[in-house]
Order: structure tokens, then C-alpha cells, then sequence
């Protein structure tokens, strides 16, 4: 399965868990547009499935934590990646 098929199954089930919840699908369509990658839907997948929202705005929030958890991540990242740099120039110079 390319990385393409892959991310629009992670789409298709995140909208199917949400639609079988009783929620409309352009939620459902919503919340994954959102979370965007492929590991924050599956992530989003398997707490609807465990925690069985009451609401949309336990959905909702839940969305918002793993985006928040995603952009920190990212953020650590970038920043372990702007050190290593940052000490290699120490060690090695600027040549």
C-alpha cells in the first residue's frame, strides 16, 4: 500500500468510526481534515473507539489535543534538529 492509500484509509476510518458513533459524516470529514496526517487520525481512531465520546465537543477536544501534541512535537524536532547544528558548529567551527 503506497503512503497515499494509506493516509485515505486512515481517512475513510476515522470518518466511518465517527459516523457509526451516530455523528454526520462532514463531522467526521471535518475532525480528519484537521488532524490531517495519517498517525494523528489513527491516534483519533482508537480513542473513539476506547472512549466512545458522548459529544461532539468531547470529539472536538480530543481533535484539538492530538493537533497541540503534534504541533509539540514537531516543535521538538525542529529545535533538537537547530541544536545538533548548533553544537556541530561549536566542535567543527564554521568552515
Amino acid at each position: 500500500m503506497s503512503a497515499s492509500e494509506s493516509w485515505k484509509a486512515a481517512y475513510r476510518e476515522l470518518i466511518e468510526t465517527i459516523v457509526h458513533l451516530g455523528y454526520p459524516e462532514e463531522f467526521g470529514k471535518a475532525v480528519a481534515s484537521n488532524l490531517g496526517s495519517e498517525k494523528t487520525m489513527h491516534r483519533m481512531s482508537a480513542y473513539l473507539r476506547s472512549a466512545k465520546p458522548r459529544s461532539a465537543e468531547e470529539i472536538a477536544d480530543e481533535m484539538l489535543a492530538i493537533m497541540s501534541d503534534r504541533e509539540r512535537w514537531i516543535a521538538k524536532k525542529e529545535a533538537e534538529e537547530a541544536n545538533a547544528r548548533y553544537n556541530e558548529i561549536l566542535n567543527n567551527g564554521l568552515e
